[in-house]
């Protein structure tokens, strides 16, 4: 059937949408790689003339006519075209709520912010970055008026990232999360049995991680001819566009498995990116569903497969020919059981996978506070500190390893956080289904092909695009409903036999 002129028409303006998006991503790709620190001025302005552009077109009242004739077209309501009105008339009607001068303000701020924050980590004092974080907090609160919300103004934001959830619903699912975690993480401590930590503290030449990251991402199946790898302050994946996806870590010549794990976590990441259909490129056929499904691609390649005996099986000699003085007499068994230690610590990027989500938790419940007008901004550190030594019984001697670990805030990426914690959710659930679907995923892995995960992967997340909202699209793909679950039975799966409980 042909598509309607209507429907050409908002087909154009989606993909022409998308390409100022796709330019506003590669100045912030490059603002967090290559750019020099005299140019955050200047990128705060291009960045805040593209935001305005991008406001403008969005909100043309043309939009809005178009929506409503193929509104009342009677589309199926399972087809593709359904799905992209659906999605068009969400983003229209989000957009038309906030005023140019809202956005283009946004986005200057968070640009010049960005820079601010690096210099603060650097220095490790919050006072240099309070200033920037309040007058964002301000502009996100005058975004979330402006959206407009039912129970409280943190879901305004939190919708942009993961569609229809809701703080209410988190908090309760977290909540029985975290009580499975904390005696598990408990119980663990109290074994007395500890990995020999040692092993990951030796001498990693920065070109060898670099190549052994590489070796693992193309093995999982990134293609380098459409992506790359670079290093960054805070490790990201960006979707340029088709054919173009980037990746970054960050490198300890001490420590291996920062920049490994890093790059397998974004490597998930990239692999949806690159997974998505590039017949819909530009509209929502072809863009990830929300950030919590995208999360659970990363987590599942970093952690159900990338720190798994059978990838390892693989693995190990390869890392035992590139660092060949550093792994000496490790046996595969004392490696794994190093980088899967379960530590209390106080980086989230480099928490193990049983307490990463009580980070999580810690950042989903300050942010909802800071939103609501319950924590003033020169409380943050404070409140911070109390936090952790609630939750993982320790806190930070300084700011770096403190508020100021994470890039979000100055990005102005509030609501983004608890999508972390519902990609460890999705990515359980999804890889219990890869497994009943798929038989012995160990075997292939101990070869190391992953063709059968990613290709299973493909046609249940990736190609789908947003034709379902997350939760269903979870459903639809595992066959049950989100739970915690999967993922607590998985941990409590692997950890007690690592510490021989």
């Amino acid at each position: 059937m042909n598509a309607s002129p209507e429907y050409v028409e908002m087909d154009r303006r989606s993909r022409e949408f998308s390409l100022l998006g796709s330019c506003s991503a590669l100045l912030g790709w490059d603002e967090q790689t290559y750019m020099p620190k005299g140019g955050a001025e200047h990128r705060g302005q291009q960045l805040a003339l593209l935001a305005g552009l991008t406001h403008e077109r969005a909100t043309d009242p043309r939009i809005g006519e178009v929506l409503s004739v193929l509104e009342g077209a009677g589309l199926d309501p399972e087809g593709p075209e359904a799905a992209n009105v659906r999605e068009w008339r969400r983003r229209y009607d989000r957009f038309v709520k906030l005023p140019r001068s809202l956005v283009e303000e946004l986005a200057k701020e968070t640009s010049l912010a960005q820079q601010v924050w690096v210099e603060a980590r650097k220095r490790r004092d919050f006072g240099h970055f309070r200033h920037s974080l309040a007058r964002i907090v301000g502009l996100k609160r005058q975004e979330a008026a402006c959206i407009g919300y039912e129970d409280t103004p943190y879901d305004a934001l939190l919708d942009e990232y993961e569609p229809g959830a809701r703080s209410k619903d988190l908090v309760g699912l977290f909540e029985g999360l975290r009580m499975a975690i904390v005696p598990l993480v408990a119980t663990i401590l109290d074994s007395g049995k500890r990995p020999d930590a040692t092993i990951l503290d030796r001498d990693y030449p920065v070109d060898r991680q670099r190549h052994f990251g590489e070796l693992a991402a193309a093995r999982f199946g990134f293609d380098f001819t459409r992506g790359r790898l670079d290093t960054a302050a805070h490790p990201f994946c960006t979707g340029i566009g088709v054919g173009d996806t980037r990746m970054t870590t960050r490198y300890d010549p001490r420590d291996f498995t920062e920049s490994f794990f890093g790059i397998l976590h974004e490597t998930g990441h990239c692999l949806y990116e690159q997974g998505l259909d590039p017949a819909h490129a530009g509209t929502p056929l072809g863009q990830p569903v929300s950030l919590g499904v995208h999360e659970s691609q990363s987590r599942l390649w970093e952690n159900f497969v990338g720190r798994s005996r059978a990838f390892w099986d693989y693995a190990f000699p390869i890392a035992n020919g590139l660092f060949p003085a550093s792994l000496a007499g490790v046996s595969l068994d004392a490696f794994l059981f190093a980088i899967n230690e379960v530590k209390p610590s106080l980086i989230r990027t480099q928490a193990d996978e049983v307490t990463y989500n009580l980070h999580v938790m810690i950042r989903f419940e300050l942010e909802r506070a800071l939103i609501a007008g319950d924590l003033q901004v020169n409380e943050v550190p404070g409140a911070w500190d109390e936090a952790y030594r609630r939750d993982l019984g320790i806190a930070p001697t300084h700011d770096g390893e403190g508020c100021l670990q994470d890039i979000h805030w100055s990005a102005g990426l509030f609501g983004y956080f608890p999508t972390y914690t519902l990609g460890n959710l999705h990515a359980a659930q999804l890889y219990d289904a890869a497994k009943r679907d798929l038989g012995d995923l160990d075997e292939s892995a101990r070869k190391g092909d992953f063709h059968h995960l990613l290709t299973w992967l493909r046609e249940k997340v990736h190609r789908q695009g947003q034709r379902q909202r997350p939760l269903d699209l979870i459903e639809r793909a595992t066959g049950k409903k989100l739970s915690d679950r999967p993922l607590v039975e998985a941990l409590h799966a692997k950890y007690p036999c690592l510490y021989g409980l």
